[in-house]
């Protein structure tokens, strides 16, 4: 211990940090993935080119195209008529609405971003639940892990593999083919099916029975409509000026006149009497105004979601999404009306509705907004890279004409790759220049759909992987695995390998997990004298099946808050299922990539 070299224990030290910083967010992990960089290259560790090896990876880059690859094949509303379709077919009966998503969502899954198609389908299957009768917390958990069986079964259906498989080509290894992980891939999918289809349906709780976004939210308790008499002094003033709301602490949602219609431009409205203004505020604050003469409180009544579609606005459920900038800012920094035209009504976090002082909570991935925005701004919202929209939404700008070439892109970047006519980043590369010179998406689209905050996270986390292999640090800790488990042949060190990634990307990032153990598994594999690629593959397969955490994968993120889980929803269903893909990876890799 006492003869390893500095280098080695900065290192070391590095990926101590590095990981508590993953675990706590309180610095956003592409942030810590650039610390991390600049820290290597700062030390003389690694020289600027190496540092800035990451940026220039063909995983990086096929990445992003791949983001962008799925968003032509969004805006043109491919997804939406595959939704539609198994829409109806899945309107028979809750089983075949389980068989129709996991099966509809593990296909598109292994050849698209799978956090893309999760996205479209979550208000789908929102709607869908309503339709049954059915709780849409049994149908989202289901949705969500079959896009990760999915998205194990092709070299482009999950970042982790074009990045083991990047790793793997810079250290002398053959890499993989398109449809070589598809073997063990549809022997996890079968499994997970079945699996979810038997025990873990009797797993998952009913958490969302409210069909109507106003019961969902409990607006009942912060919500009430005042009117305003004939001898109010805020009669004839501006709204923005008004006491009345500044002195109590209120919200105002909508403005009606005298005959129920809407005053849509807030800045220009002037009080007058006999308005029903609608205010959002706490119980405590909302009581104040019985004791006031200036206005009259409306009888108390049942909210309904159509209560606010009578003017130019509606209630909207989004949710954080994963790589979030608003991830973890209070909402008092997030102008949500200069930038939306939108007021955040309530907020579902950690398995609860908060609707008092809401500019002080912190958001957090997976958390649910209740928004009222006005319906011109809605599909803006739902475009923003911010949100997953949990509503159903009529789409205006659907390129539908575009399908077939969107598609039959898709297909050229698959079928070129697998025939081994071009490499996947340069076959990706191509799909991208065609969706924007075809049509299907334009120059600025393409360049919001991706999804920077993961491009600079694979650009930091890689370096650190040749930093550790450069300083030795990842043969010492192969070393150590080797040494307990070498006794027991090479299937042991495999197994250990699967467990290690599985338990890890719980707590960090899938990318993070796979790009700091797969420079370990290469040098462990060296060490026992057996190929490399049964190890890389438990780490990338173990790496992209994470069910035990809500923040183990983006998907598990994303319907966390739509679906009203609590954490332990989450270990209970999705512990039984890892431990099971433990057991088959352990035994299922060797068959299909020998030691």
């Amino acid at each position: 211990m006492f003869g390893i070299s500095l280098e080695i224990w900065f290192v070391y030290s590095l990926i101590v940090l590095a990981v508590f910083l993953f675990v706590n967010k309180r610095i956003s992990f592409d942030v810590t993935s650039l610390i991390l960089l600049a820290t290597l290259v700062v030390s003389g560790i690694l020289t600027p080119a190496e540092g800035l090896s990451g940026f220039s990876n063909t995983a990086t880059v096929t990445i992003a195209c791949m983001f962008i690859l799925s968003e032509g094949l969004r805006r043109t509303g491919a997804l939406n008529i595959v939704g539609d379709w198994f829409f109806k077919l899945s309107q028979l009966n809750y089983r075949m609405a389980i068989f129709i998503i996991m099966m509809t969502i593990g296909v598109i899954s292994a050849f698209i971003n799978n956090t893309a198609a999760v996205a479209i389908f979550i208000p789908v299957i929102i709607g869908l639940s309503k339709d049954l009768g059915e709780s849409a917390s049994k149908l989202l958990m289901p949705m969500s892990f079959a896009a990760m069986f999915g998205g194990v079964c092709t070299l482009i259906g999950t970042s982790t593999n074009l990045l083991v498989d990047s790793i793997a080509t810079e250290n002398g290894l053959a890499g993989f083919g398109m449809f070589e992980f598809a073997p063990v891939g549809i022997i996890f999918f079968a499994a997970g099916f079945l699996y979810l289809f038997t025990m873990g349906i009797n797993l998952i709780p009913e958490r969302r029975k409210d069909q109507e976004l106003t019961d969902t939210f409990e607006m009942q308790s912060y919500l009430t409509d005042v009117i305003l008499n004939a001898q109010s002094p805020f009669v004839d003033t501006p709204l923005k000026n008004t006491k009345l709301i500044q002195d109590l602490d209120l919200d105002i949602v909508e403005v009606f006149d005298k005959d129920g219609t809407s005053k849509t431009d807030r800045e220009s409205i002037t009080l007058e009497a006999e308005d029903v203004l609608r205010i959002r505020g706490s119980v405590k604050e909302i009581n104040k105004l019985l004791n006031r003469e200036d206005v009259l409180i409306k009888p108390s009544e049942h909210w309904e979601d159509k209560d606010f579609e009578m003017g130019n606005a509606q209630l909207i459920e989004a949710v954080i999404a994963p790589e979030s900038s608003y991830d973890g800012m209070p909402l008092r920094d997030i102008e949500f009306y200069k930038l939306y035209e939108a007021q955040v009504l309530a907020i579902r976090q950690k398995g609860k509705v908060q609707q008092d002082k809401l500019s002080d909570i912190r958001l957090q991935s997976g958390t649910s907004v209740l928004l009222y925005a006005k319906k011109e701004r809605v599909n803006d919202i739902k475009t923003a890279e911010e949100f997953v929209l949990a509503t159903e939404i009529d789409i205006p700008d659907l390129n539908q004409s575009k399908i077939p070439v969107a598609i039959a892109i898709i297909l050229g970047v698959v079928g070129t790759a697998a025939l081994g006519l071009l490499p996947i980043v340069a076959s990706a590369i191509c799909g991208v220049i065609l969706m924007i010179l075809t049509g299907c998406l334009t120059n600025e689209e393409a360049y919001q759909s991706i999804n920077w905050k993961v491009i600079f996270l694979l650009g930091g986390v890689l370096p650190l992987g040749v930093a550790m292999q450069k300083t030795g640090a990842a043969q010492l800790l192969a070393d150590t695995v080797i040494t307990n488990l070498e006794a027991f042949g090479p299937t042991a060190v495999l197994s250990a390998f699967f467990f290690l990634s599985m338990m890890l990307t719980n707590l960090i990032s899938n990318q993070a997990t796979a790009a700091l153990l797969a420079p370990i598994a290469i040098e462990a594999s060296t060490s026992i004298g057996v190929n490399a690629e049964p190890l890389l593959v438990a780490v990338t397969m173990a790496a992209s099946l994470s069910f035990m955490s809500p923040i183990g994968y983006q998907t598990n993120t994303m319907i966390f808050g739509p679906g009203q889980y609590q954490f332990m929803d989450f270990v209970k269903v999705g512990t039984p299922l890892n431990l099971l893909f433990w057991i088959i990876g352990t035994f299922a890799i060797p068959l299909f990539w020998s030691f």
